[in-house]
C-alpha cells in the first residue's frame, strides 16, 4: 500500500481532496464553451469515463455566461479555468465554479488577486494555485537557465500561498507544471516537503497520445508512488476521454484504484514459443472488448512462467507445440489444441 502524503482536505463541490480521500481523476473539455450544448456532452462523456473534476476555459465574458448555463446541466464538479482576467474569475464563481485554476503571476495587482479569493470565500469556491515553468523562462531578470527553474518555481509558489495565507484562505489545491518529466517531479516533491496542501500534478504538454503516455506515466507514477498527488490530469492532444482512461490506467497499476475492466497479461516471448503467442493474445484482447468487470487473462508462450502467472489469474493458457493447457483461478483443467485455444478461453471468460 501506498502511504499518501499528509495533507489537509478541500472541498471542490461535491469532491473533496486531501490524502484521506481517493485520488481524483479530472480533465478539461477541448470544445468551444459557447456551445454549452456539445460542452455539456464533452462534460458528460468525460463523467461517463471516469473523471471527477472537469475543466473548462473562460477567457470571455461571453464563456462565463455559457459556463453558468452548463453548470446547472451536469453533475460533476467544474473549474473555471482563468489566466488573465479577475473579471473572469469572479463572474466564474458566481457562475457557480466550485473551483477556478488561477496562476496569481498573471494577474499584475494585488488588490485583484484578493478580491477574486474574497468572492471564493463568499461562494464557498476552492482554488487551484499554479505555477508553470514557462512563467519562469517569462521572468525578465535573474537566472531563469534550467538548473534554476525548480527553485524558481518553489520560491514563486511560496509567494503566492503567502498572499493567499495572508487572508485566511486556505481551500485551495497546489500545482507546478513543466513539460520535462524530471522538472515536474523534483517541483513537486519540493511542493509536498514546504507545503500541507492537496497537489494537483501532471505534465503541462504531454502531447499527442501515443507520445504522452510514457513521460506521463513516469511523471505521474513517480510522484503517487512517493505518495505525492491529490488529484492529476494526462494532458494529451485531441480526445479528453483519453486523458480519463490514462489517467485511471496509472492509478490502477499503483492500487489507488479498482481495476474496472479486464487485464490481459502476455508474456514477452522468446526462442521458447511453439505458438504464435502475439496473435492469440491479439485474438483476446477483441475477446475481452466490452467487458467491464475485471476479469485477468494471462497468454503465456511455454511452461518456465506460465504455470506460475497462471495461478494469479482468472484464465490462462500456457502454449506448447500444437497445444495449450487451460487455467481457471490456478487449477489447470484441460488440454486443448492449437485451433480451438481462443474458443476455449473465450468460454471460461464467458463463465466468469
Amino acid at each position: 500500500m501506498i502511504e499518501r502524503r499528509k495533507t489537509n482536505s478541500v472541498s471542490v463541490g461535491s469532491v473533496t481532496l486531501g490524502c484521506d480521500w481517493p485520488v481524483v481523476v479530472q480533465s478539461m473539455t477541448k470544445v468551444a464553451t459557447t456551445d454549452v450544448d456539445a460542452c455539456v456532452r464533452q462534460v458528460e462523456e468525460l463523467t461517463a469515463a471516469g473523471c471527477g473534476l472537469v475543466r473548462i476555459a473562460v477567457p470571455t465574458k461571453a464563456d462565463t455566461e455559457a459556463f453558468a448555463q452548463i453548470v446547472n446541466q451536469v453533475k460533476v464538479p467544474l473549474i473555471a479555468d482563468i489566466h488573465f482576467s479577475p473579471a473572469r474569475a469572479i463572474e466564474a464563481i458566481e457562475a457557480g465554479a466550485a473551483k477556478i485554476r488561477l496562476n496569481p503571476g498573471n494577474i499584475k495587482k494585488h488588490e485583484d488577486v484578493v478580491s477574486i479569493i474574497e468572492a471564493a470565500k463568499a461562494h464557498g469556491a476552492a482554488i487551484r494555485v499554479g505555477v508553470n515553468e514557462a512563467s519562469i523562462r517569462d521572468l525578465k531578470s535573474g537566472d531563469t537557465s534550467k538548473d534554476s527553474r525548480v527553485e524558481l518555481m518553489l520560491d514563486e509558489m511560496k509567494k503566492y500561498v503567502a498572499m493567499f495565507e495572508e487572508v485566511n484562505f486556505d481551500n485551495m489545491v497546489l500545482s507546478a507544471k513543466s513539460t520535462d518529466t524530471v522538472r515536474t517531479i523534483e517541483i513537486n516533491r519540493a511542493i509536498a516537503e514546504t507545503f500541507g496542501y492537496p497537489i494537483h500534478i501532471g505534465l503541462t504538454h504531454a502531447g499527442l497520445p501515443v507520445d504522452a503516455r510514457t513521460p506521463s506515466a513516469v511523471a505521474i507514477g513517480t510522484l503517487l508512488a512517493e505518495g505525492i498527488g491529490d488529484t492529476i490530469r494526462v494532458s494529451v492532444a485531441g480526445n479528453p476521454v483519453e486523458e480519463i482512461r490514462l489517467g485511471r490506467e496509472i492509478l490502477s497499476a499503483l492500487g489507488l484504484i479498482e481495476k474496472s475492466g479486464p487485464e490481459l497479461i502476455v508474456c514477452p516471448t522468446c526462442g521458447r514459443c511453439q505458438i504464435d503467442v502475439v496473435k492469440l493474445a491479439e485474438d483476446v484482447r477483441k475477446t475481452l472488448q466490452g467487458i467491464d468487470k475485471p476479469v485477468k487473462v494471462a497468454v503465456m508462450g511455454c511452461i518456465v512462467n506460465g504455470p506460475g502467472e497462471a495461478v494469479d489469474a482468472d484464465v490462462a493458457v500456457c502454449a506448447a507445440k500444437g497445444k495449450g493447457f487451460i487455467y481457471a483461478h490456478g487449477e489447470r483443467i484441460a488440454t486443448v489444441e492449437e485451433s480451438k485455444l481462443l474458443e476455449a478461453i473465450a468460454d471460461e471468460i464467458e463463465k466468469l
